[in-house]
């Protein structure tokens, strides 16, 4: 038998070089699958943007080629790979071998004021995630190559004389399929990010070139020369409510008393639509798709403005609640794309920020330009104002009818509470629950001091149910009792009638109960009322009897009794069969049961509730059509049809009537 290795402290180990990254990938790029890989190539083109930012070029190519290898190329500084004296170190090492170094950690700001590569990390962690990755700088007067394989150096650094009057980077890598799970990049993902990039970078050209054929590339152009106003004006179409505007401004603050200031700078642009509704939030170049600091300022800001406002204007109705967030964004069409010297990304992958003061320079300055604005754009304001109005009232109709349907048909409320002498079951798996319909409160009675409190419900029945094969929509859902039972059972309603077209549609993932058991007395008015809701059923959620969830129990006719021994008929047959079976010459004792209500309990969870000797008939699907026409002839206009039908299959039933 194999032993299990000791844990002591020979057990401790680290990751070292290439393998922080190769045997981790999710921590750096949050996954090993393609999206990781994606966000791997965005850690390249955010050092060429942040370059570009600064002045540094106006052009990046970025190249997807065949093998599934990418190229970026920036037209900035170069980055420098040279000797370093304070660190001792190439520069080279330092970029594309260490995390957690880089020319973004200075104090001073000189190189980079507002930067999307803070970390550190990007450039080394995706060459250590690559089968090659291949660096051509051009600074200084000097050519520069350097060549890496899964991560380590080949070769170290080659420098040559240049001429040329081109400065800048070019890096070349195919991601490993040894680190990701998958490297087929999209061509979307490339066009997506680039045009996102193009938006917030004003006046800087993204080149996507996609190799075709071996040599041959096509070529896509992004460029917005006045970056974020260009894109709303593009989003928001000709037939906008209001002209787009644009604002920006720049602050000073910090997050916390003991924390060093920072610079923020504030953009953003947005118009009001009734046909479009598209927010982006933007920060140092990176597209914020969980929001954070940015979204919080503009909820806040813009449903503040518009709320003071309308109350200013005296638009509100008497008692009408305030306006939300939901209210705004549904005809709002924003991009704000803010930048700041310290930025508090939620993670590596720069999904969301949570800087303090981005949020409130951000909510005090867009509070202040909407003042301004809804006084020097009265018209605006007032197409702003009603147009909010709308959605608001819209909203709350649409969430009011869909409530009240709820309310009526499926309920998540608390039922036993809400419905009247419904008695839930403990257990909340719909595959346990069973569901006894019962006739009357004497029957709930008898029914609640014999049932599994486990798992079996009861709902009451008061009195004989409408006709729902007579009776139209309209009445069917004036029905308390039928209201009441559809609201129990929780699966909506099969009716496919404009009357209806407000009802909660039909659901059967939403059925409580894995049991709808009919229980009612063996006698005629019994048999009617199981009858009225088989056929409620039949026209409201024919499914639940396709699908076999409905159940008949079957009640007995007799109680026999000899010697202290107790046996049940559920039939003359049987009444008869048992007599036999006691034997000729002894006189046993012979009631006819009880109506339900008047059983003891341990009779009913004898007979009707014990899963182990009850009798549940089950409403056979394939026999529907047949009961369907005989429920139409029982109980619908057919007077004639019915008298015929009675007068020659009565004597079959003789022995179910009450002649005693």
């Amino acid at each position: 038998m194999a032993t299990k290795p000791q844990y002591d402290n020979t057990s401790i180990s680290s990751l070292k070089g290439a393998d922080r990254v190769r045997k981790r990938p999710g921590v750096i790029f949050g996954s090993d699958g393609l999206d990781g890989c994606e966000h791997a190539v965005f850690e390249i083109l955010s050092n060429a943007i942040d370059e570009a930012k600064e002045g540094h070029g106006s052009l990046i190519i970025v190249k997807r080629y065949l093998d599934k290898s990418i190229e970026v190329e920036d037209f900035g500084r170069g980055c420098p790979v040279d000797w370093n004296e304070v660190e001792q170190k190439f520069n080279w090492e330092l970029v594309f071998c260490e995390l957690y170094a880089g020319g973004k950690y200075g104090g001073d700001g000189d190189n980079y004021e507002y930067s999307l590569g803070l970390n550190g990390l990007g450039s080394c962690a995706t060459q250590y995630a690559s089968e090659f990755f291949d660096a051509l700088i051009h600074r200084d007067g000097f050519e520069y190559t350097l060549h890496f394989e899964k991560g380590e150096n080949v070769g170290g650094l080659k420098k040559e004389p240049w001429s040329g009057k081109k400065t800048g980077s070019k890096f070349r890598w195919k991601p490993d399929l040894e680190v990701f799970t998958d490297i087929d990049i999209p061509l979307e993902y490339y066009a997506d990010v680039m045009k996102r990039q193009a938006v917030v970078n004003a006046g800087v050209t993204f080149r996507l070139q996609n190799e075709t054929t071996p040599g041959k590339f096509e070529t896509f152009d992004f460029l917005y020369e006045n970056g974020i106003e260009d894109y709303v004006k593009e989003l928001a179409g000709e037939n906008s409510l209001t002209t787009p505007v644009f604002w920006q401004a720049e602050r000073k603050g910090r997050d916390r008393e003991d924390k060093p200031e920072y610079k923020v700078k504030l953009s953003v642009s947005f118009c009001f639509s009734n046909t479009v509704n598209i927010i982006e939030y933007y920060h140092n170049s990176s597209w914020l798709e969980h929001g954070g600091s940015p979204e919080k300022a503009a909820r806040s800001a813009f449903v503040s403005a518009i709320d003071g406002y309308l109350r200013a204007q005296g638009k509100y109705q008497k008692n009408e609640s305030k306006i939300t967030w939901n209210d705004v964004a549904d005809c709002l069409v924003m991009v704000s794309n803010n930048f700041s010297t310290q930025t508090s990304y939620e993670n590596q992958t720069k999904k969301a920020i949570n800087n303090k003061f981005v949020q409130e320079a951000m909510t005090e300055f867009l509070k202040a330009q909407m003042e301004v604005y809804f006084i020097e754009s009265p018209f605006d304001a007032q197409k702003i104002a009603e147009q909010v109005l709308i959605n608001k009232r819209s909203r709350e109709s649409a969430e009011k009818a869909r409530l009240n349907i709820k309310k009526k048909l499926t309920g998540s409320m608390d039922l036993s509470n809400r419905v009247q002498k419904f008695v839930d079951c403990r257990t909340k798996d719909p595959e346990r629950r069973e569901l006894y319909i019962v006739e009357g409160d004497s029957a709930l009675g008898s029914v609640k001091l014999s049932r599994d409190a486990e798992f079996q419900g009861i709902m009451p029945v008061r009195g004989k149910i409408l006709n729902c094969l007579k009776a139209d929509y309209g009445r069917i859902f004036k029905s308390e009792i039928i209201t009441d039972l559809l609201k129990v059972l929780g699966c909506g309603v099969e009716v496919n009638d404009k009357k209806a077209k407000d009802l909660a549609a039909f659901d059967l993932m939403n059925l409580r109960w894995n049991k709808v058991v009919i229980c009612t007395d063996a006698d005629v008015d019994g048999y009617q009322i199981r009858t009225l809701i088989l056929t409620m059923l039949w026209r409201l959620t024919p499914t639940l009897i396709r699908r076999g969830y409905v159940y008949i129990a079957e009640s007995p006719l007799y109680e026999i009794t000899y010697k202290e021994k107790t046996w049940f008929a559920y039939s003359n047959k049987e009444k008869d069969d048992i007599v036999k079976e006691i034997g000729a010459g002894k006189k046993p004792t012979i009631q006819r049961s009880k109506g339900l209500g008047e059983n003891e309990p341990e009779m009913m969870w004898l007979t009707t509730m014990n899963p182990e000797t009850r009798r549940l008939i089950k409403v056979m699907p394939e026999d529907m059509e047949a009961t369907a026409q005989m429920f139409d002839l029982l109980l619908g206009d057919n007077l004639q049809g019915r008298k015929d039908h009675i007068a020659e299959n009565g004597h079959k039933f003789l022995e179910l009537a009450d002649i005693s």
